[in-house]
C-alpha cells in the first residue's frame, strides 16, 4: 500500500541508494542529510510494503517561493502515480506555509519530466545553458499556488 510522509532519518540511506541509482547526477552523501535538516517539511518519501520507492525534496528559498530541487521515483514503480501524489502532497504543504509560487530545473532532454511537470501546471520560464555538472541544459518551470 502507497504511503507519503515527511522523511525520518532512518531514510536517508535507502534515499541516497535510490537517488544513485535512478538519477544521472552524483550527490555528496551529505546533502541529504543537511538538506533533511535545514527544511524537513519538505522532504518526503513514498514507501510501498515498507520499502522507499520515491521521493521529493523541496526547499522554501523565500517567504513566498520554494524549489523542488530533486523528484525520484524508482524505475520499475513510474506512470503509478508516485511521482503525482509527492509532488501533490508537497505542493499542499508549501499552501500551508504560504508558499505562492514553485519552481523547479528540468533537463530539457528529459522528455518524460518535462511532460509531467507541464501536465500537473509548471510553465517553462527559461532556458538555461550548461546548468547540469555534465553541460547539459535545464529549463528553468514554476507554478503558481
Amino acid at each position: 500500500m502507497l504511503q507519503i510522509r515527511s522523511v525520518q532519518a532512518t531514510d536517508i540511506f535507502s534515499v541516497i541508494t535510490l537517488a544513485y541509482d535512478t538519477l544521472p547526477e552524483r550527490y555528496n552523501p551529505s546533502i541529504f542529510t543537511q538538506l533533511y535538516e535545514s527544511f524537513p517539511d519538505g522532504f518526503l518519501v513514498a514507501k510501498n510494503n515498507n520499502t522507499i520507492i520515491g521521493f521529493l525534496i523541496g526547499i522554501k528559498t523565500t517567504t513566498n517561493t520554494a524549489r523542488i530541487l530533486m523528484l525520484c521515483v524508482d524505475e520499475k514503480n513510474r506512470k503509478q502515480g508516485i511521482g503525482s501524489a509527492l509532488l501533490k502532497q508537497f505542493l499542499l504543504l508549501m499552501k500551508n506555509h504560504q508558499i505562492r509560487q514553485v519552481e523547479l530545473e528540468v533537463r530539457t532532454t528529459n522528455k518524460g519530466a518535462l511532460d509531467f511537470y507541464l501536465k500537473q501546471g509548471f510553465i517553462i520560464q527559461e532556458k538555461l545553458c550548461q546548468f547540469y555538472q555534465n553541460g547539459e541544459d535545464a529549463f528553468n518551470m514554476k507554478k503558481e499556488l
